[in-house]
């Protein structure tokens, strides 16, 4: 239907700061851009970089090929492509809007009843990293649709296809997303019990990124106890992680610190 080396007509809905930032990226690319916002002041600044803007998201939608939306959720979703669907059969969509994978399911279920496209993908990254070499974005659903678009899409971040179920993307997106959170759970812990002994939380997080990193590097090798446990072979016992674990718990007591997060972390990781 497209030919992806040549320029695309795409429109962005949504300018908040990922949404500008997903438009620029666009532009710098050399594609037709047609942009609409809730707030049209926030398009000025892309209208100097050669993007039109629509007088609604319906006409946005129709100006283009590929359909991008970036709006604040899944109400919002909803709210502009549902009234434009006729406009958007036989079109593409993909779905920046951070949303669940349920969520996600839901709208490629409609989508493929309207004879839409639908790719939902998940940012990882913040609107500062578009465009370079640290941001890519995970991508599912119509795999054909993401094929043919690969080489715009590309213009965001690397762009990693991650299955045909829509909310696959999500699914990926919020895993990834709660490791960080744990991650820095737990450094805001530690922060507290080494200031106990007359330490920092800036001399721990020098101390503790390299390590992090190192540690990162084990995750493949634990991946195979969650997709096949029954051949896998523990390196370290359960017995031994959750006796592990308890020593830190108990540390944060003794530092006037106590949490609930080793204990969470203790039947997470071993069950006991």
């Amino acid at each position: 239907m497209t030919n992806t080396t040549a320029a695309q007509r795409v429109s962005v809905i949504g300018l908040g700061a990922m949404g500008t930032a997903l438009a620029k990226a666009l532009l710098a690319g050399g594609h037709e851009v047609t942009v609409w916002n809730r707030t049209p002041a926030r398009a000025e600044a892309l209208v100097a970089d050669g993007a039109k803007v629509a007088a609604s998201s319906a006409e946005a939608m129709a100006a283009a090929d590929l359909v991008i939306l970036c709006v604040l959720d899944d109400a919002a979703v909803r709210e502009h492509i549902e009234p434009a669907a006729a406009r958007l059969r036989g079109r593409t969509v993909v779905n920046l809007t951070t949303t669940t994978p349920e969520q996600a399911r839901s709208l490629g279920v409609w989508a493929e009843t309207e004879g839409i496209e639908l790719v939902d993908g998940g940012i990882m990254a913040v609107p500062e990293m578009i465009g370079g070499p640290g941001a890519f974005v995970l991508y599912s659903g119509a795999a054909v649709a993401f094929e043919r678009y690969r080489s715009v899409l590309e213009l965001f971040g690397r762009a990693e296809f991650v299955g045909n179920d829509p909310g696959a993307a999500a699914m990926y997106d919020v895993s990834i997303l709660g490791g960080m959170y744990a991650m820095f759970a737990a450094f805001a812990q530690g922060g507290a019990m080494v200031r106990t002994t007359g330490g920092s939380a800036a001399q721990l997080a020098a101390l503790m990124a390299p390590f992090l990193q190192a540690m990162a590097t084990l995750l493949a090798a634990q991946a195979p106890g969650i997709d096949t446990p029954a051949e896998f072979v523990q390196v370290q016992s359960d017995e031994f992680t959750a006796a592990a674990i308890d020593l830190i718990d108990t540390a944060a007591v003794e530092s006037g610190n106590p949490t609930e997060l080793y204990g969470v972390l203790r039947r997470a990781l071993t069950g006991l």
